[in-house]
């Protein structure tokens, strides 16, 4: 995992984001419609997140030919040079649709299984998040860095919500159990501005269950790079069965408060 590699995907990922993130806001349709639906009726794909991703994996794939792909809208390929980059081309597809604003471009670049490089474009601040592992966050040309962590009953907390009927019902559950225990909680609808929001201070903490890879890839490490604590259940490290990232001293109160309250679970 050199430097100079970890640059050239940065490089590469600053610029597909950057293009993505123009075209999703300056081509919207007026009349966007649901394109398909994936896990439930609630859970959609527009036309705009199937073009944004045709458009990374193909200015990626020119550069970098032998590079694999996860993408949340079916691109999947293994490739052979050892760099897999995971995508989420809309983050918060249901804010798009609607026209509110939280919603993003997500890419991250593994190597060799490890998130070594992230990128967060959310064109509605005008804002690029971007991280290389072991060398720090960045908005813009801002070092990021959590906020310092308060007491639990001080904290603000972010959080998100699944697609299916059954996790839903269990989520508001953790939810009414939540509330009374933090200052506030904020449901943005986009798990990848969730997590830069704790690297930036925004956000106190965070947690959800169910995110897949491309949903947090990019923002855990983000957030870790900026001094955040991510993982999943005690001991365990983040995944879709849970979710959890807030500045150190609130990470562990409030990873045990999910775990004592089921949050992993439906």
């Amino acid at each position: 995992m050199t430097d100079r590699l970890k640059d050239e995907l940065l490089t590469l990922a600053l610029e597909a984001a950057r293009r993505a993130g123009a075209l999703l806001r300056d081509s919207r349709p007026a009349d966007l419609g649901v394109a398909a639906t994936k896990t439930s009726a609630i859970d959609v794909v527009t036309e705009m997140d199937i073009a944004s991703e045709k458009l990374i994996t193909g200015y990626l794939s020119e550069a970098r030919p032998d590079d694999g792909f996860l993408g949340e809208e079916g691109s999947s390929t293994a490739g052979s040079s050892g760099v897999r980059w995971v995508i989420d081309p809309i983050d918060g597809t249901v804010n798009y649709l609607y026209g509110l604003p939280a919603w993003a471009v997500s890419i991250a670049a593994e190597i060799d299984g490890e998130t070594a490089v992230g990128v967060v474009e959310i064109p509605s601040r005008g804002e690029t998040f971007r991280a290389v592992l072991g060398e720090g966050a960045y908005v813009g040309d801002r070092r990021l860095e959590a906020r310092p962590a308060p007491s639990l009953e001080q904290a603000l907390v972010g959080t998100g919500f699944g697609y299916v009927t059954e996790r839903r019902a269990a989520q508001a559950e953790i939810v009414r159990n939540v509330l009374p225990r933090v200052r506030d909680i904020r449901r943005g609808g986009s798990a990848a501005i969730d997590l830069c929001d704790v690297a930036c201070g925004r956000l106190d903490g965070y947690y959800e269950r169910g995110l897949n890879p491309w949903d947090f890839a990019a923002g855990e490490l983000i957030a870790r790079e900026a001094g955040a604590r991510t993982g999943g259940r005690p001991g365990e490290s983040l995944s879709t069965e849970l979710a959890v990232a807030a500045s150190p001293g609130l990470f562990e109160p409030l990873q045990q408060l999910l775990d004592e309250l089921g949050a992993w679970h439906d």
